[in-house]
């Protein structure tokens, strides 16, 4: 062996020499450490704007990383101003661009136009009605395709003060229980008084008859007899509402049967939601739009008269107002979204809220009338520029596939799937109430519907003309659908005593 490569020998043990004390210090082998033998990953990147999703996506992509060992999940936080115009900018100049991208449901025609969405792969395959809501595949299907996947979702239902209810329900029936035992009182004194005005066999008779009703009278109230009592109480429409309105023997901090966000559209929607169409079901076809009808015209006349059971100040209120009233107890039922749940339980857990609280079907507006609320869903969405669109696809498939609950425990979102393990159930509800919603339509040209909604809801609200307004709604929208100006034919004014009458037939 010649001088050179005795050196080149001496240099290369060397060099073993101090990788093998560089793992011995840190406590691993060199033979254990299999990355330095495998070859790079492909990088999925995933942009998204809510920091409260940090948490989840970061344990997500490290498992996923983990389990995969061909692809490394690399999570972006970015800005949410523009959002697609960085997505599209990132994607065309930039090396470090999103393979898998969230946005709202409301944004995917856009994004489909611009060539930053994509036909999923095995849409239809993977996309099933028994996995996902109605509303989870409406929400992300454009033209027939399915353009993206369902990860997560907004929505509002009733909330309801369940200690309240579960107090009227006992008041209830210590109620009936002490009238049973005064006429099993009575009854006894009446038998007394009898003498021996009847036979043996009528007083054996009698005596068991007493014995029963004071048997019946004496009998625990049990959680089982309180929780069907409450379900009977809980309201199937607003009419209920006022029903339960008038008979309520109102703790004195409460100081208001019902409250909500009558400025905000989405805590709104409900109202008109059953009868007003904008774009269909998958909301992405302008030739279905339908704003200003006889029955929207109806709704619209409901709402506004609950101004005069309900005193709500629409210059004052806002959401968060009508949260803190609820969990400091001044208000029985409201309409949420499920963010409510946590600031209700962070709320209990700092011991300032002593209540319990339940979700329910959101509730209809009359026997004639039906309610059904809006939806956002937020998706993960496969960029059609992306190099990586096989691995970008099955890691939103892993997300959308993961049913640990770590989504609400991490970042407490509610997925928009069927199957997930959730430790309260009032989650399961919001996602019952969510698959029968409405989901955002993606038109561009409705984009600003929302807004001229919830100023129509206020005009209504505080007096103005329910006909003429929704009218003047529906001819803005229909001017930007058609590029030119659109004059509705005025529809007849529906009667408001039969309207009234609707809503409170019930309450005589």
């Amino acid at each position: 062996m010649n001088l050179r490569i005795r050196i080149i020998s001496l240099i290369l043990v060397a060099c073993a020499l101090a990788g093998t004390i560089v793992y011995a210090r840190s406590d691993r082998s060199i033979f254990e450490d299999y990355s330095i033998f495998t070859r790079n990953k492909t990088t999925v990147r995933l942009w998204y704007t809510d920091d409260s999703l940090t948490p989840y996506l970061q344990s997500k992509a490290v498992a996923y990383s983990e389990s995969n060992g061909k692809v490394r999940v690399e999570p972006v936080l970015v800005s949410g101003l523009e959002y697609l115009e960085a997505v599209n900018k990132a994607s065309i100049d930039e090396d470090n661009y999103p393979d898998l991208y969230i946005i709202t449901n409301d944004s995917l025609e856009k994004a489909y136009l611009a060539g930053l969405a994509m036909e999923i792969e095995d849409g239809d395959a993977y996309l099933k009605d028994s996995v996902f809501p109605a509303a989870a595949i409406d929400s992300i299907t454009y033209k027939g395709k399915k353009i993206a996947y369902p990860f997560y979702f907004e929505t509002s239902s009733l909330i309801y003060n369940k200690t309240y209810l579960e107090n009227m329900a006992v008041e209830t029936m210590q109620s009936e229980i002490d009238q049973a035992e005064g006429e099993a009182a009575q009854a006894e004194a009446d038998g007394a008084s009898a003498g021996n005005s009847e036979d043996t066999d009528s007083e054996g008779s009698q005596d068991e008859m007493d014995a029963e009703a004071s048997e019946d009278a004496g009998s625990e109230i049990t959680q089982g007899m309180i929780d069907e009592v409450v379900a009977e109480n809980l309201p199937l429409n607003i009419s209920d509402i006022l029903k339960f309105a008038e008979s309520y023997n109102a703790p004195e901090q409460v100081e208001a049967v019902f409250e909500w966000d009558v400025t905000d559209i989405f805590y709104n929607y409900f109202f008109v939601g059953n009868y007003m169409n904008v774009g269909g079901q998958a909301g992405d076809d302008v030739n279905q739009i339908d704003i200003y009808n006889t029955d929207t015209i109806s709704c619209m006349k409901i709402y506004q008269q609950l101004n005069q059971f309900f005193a709500i100040d629409a210059d004052s209120i806002n959401y968060d107002n009508v949260v803190q009233d609820f969990v400091d107890g001044k208000v029985v039922f409201t309409i949420a979204t499920t963010d409510i749940i946590k600031k209700i339980n962070d709320a209990k857990a700092q011991g300032e809220c002593d209540f319990d609280f339940a979700v329910a079907d959101m509730p209809g507006l009359t026997d004639d009338f039906g309610s059904r609320t809006m939806s956002v869903t937020n998706c993960l969405v496969v960029n059609g520029l992306s190099e990586h669109a096989t691995e970008a696809n099955e890691v939103a498939k892993f997300l959308c596939s993961d049913n640990s609950g770590d989504i609400y425990k991490l970042s407490n979102k509610v997925a928009a799937h069927y199957g997930v393990s959730y430790d309260d159930s009032n989650l399961a509800t919001f996602v019952a109430v969510y698959a029968d919603s409405v989901p955002m339509p993606k038109t561009i040209e409705t984009s600003n519907l929302w807004m001229e909604l919830e100023i129509a809801f206020t005009k209504i609200w505080n007096g103005e003309d329910c006909n003429s307004t929704l009218k003047q709604v529906s001819e803005s929208i229909m001017t930007q659908v058609t590029g030119s100006p659109y004059t509705e034919e005025t529809l007849p004014d529906p009667d408001d005593d039969t309207i009234t009458a609707g809503l409170t037939e019930d309450n005589d």
